[in-house]
């Protein structure tokens, strides 16, 4: 006989999951409404899950509650943005420097894919940014170091709320590509310093791109 509370945490886990793709995709947007039965009928699921999943992107920050209005998901300002990228790159530089020492060469090989076929979806903003996101927690896990990843997925959630992605202009993607190969060939040369500097170099770029967005 199944258990009904596991099966319950089941159903809740994958309807959280399911959104969290969604908002990552740009399904759902920043400053969007999320009424419990219209996120049900697009992502297939009933709403007993997604009204969970909505509480818990809630407590997590990324969804607000307004007064008559209901459930939005948060849009952050200009200076949010910048203390959140401030924390990205604390972490990065560190997860760069412990990668460096920690990682394998077949983690490097795993880095050097990703980069290639961002380039190679320069045709798909969406998907050329998705990849780039695998990148990041790969550089992650090649640190080798359980608490900063932890701390890093607290930031992941948190760059959601960014909005589209800036992958849509061509020079950001080859821009991309090179700052990652900079940080990969400070890896294989396990240079943790130099890796550090290159992944700070390339999250100051991204600020830059995203500071730009939100002032046109």
């Amino acid at each position: 006989m199944s258990d009904p509370n596991k099966s319950s945490f089941s159903s809740g886990e994958a309807a959280y999951a399911s959104l969290i793709d969604a908002l990552r995709s740009g399904d759902f947007a920043p400053g969007d409404r999320l009424r419990e039965e219209d996120v049900a009928q697009r992502l297939n699921l009933s709403r007993t899950p997604v009204r969970e999943a909505i509480r818990r992107l809630e407590n997590n920050g990324i969804v607000e509650h307004r007064p008559r209005i209901g459930a939005v998901i948060r849009k952050l300002s200009q200076t949010e943005v910048v203390e959140l990228y401030e924390m990205r790159i604390v972490l990065e530089r560190t997860a760069a420097r412990m990668a460096a020492q920690h990682g394998s060469e077949a983690e490097f090989d795993a880095l050097d894919d990703m980069n290639a076929r961002i380039l190679d979806a320069q045709d798909t903003p969406t998907l050329g940014a998705a990849i780039n996101q695998d990148f990041h927690e790969a550089l992650y896990r090649a640190a080798r170091n359980r608490f900063l990843l932890a701390s890093a997925e607290a930031i992941n959630n948190a760059l959601i709320l960014l909005g589209p992605t800036t992958y849509l202009d061509p020079d950001r993607i080859r821009i991309v590509v090179s700052q990652h190969g900079d940080v990969t060939t400070a890896l294989r040369q396990r240079d943790g310093d130099r890796a550090a500097d290159a992944a700070e170099a390339h999250l100051q770029t991204s600020l830059r791109y995203r500071l730009k967005g939100m002032s046109a």
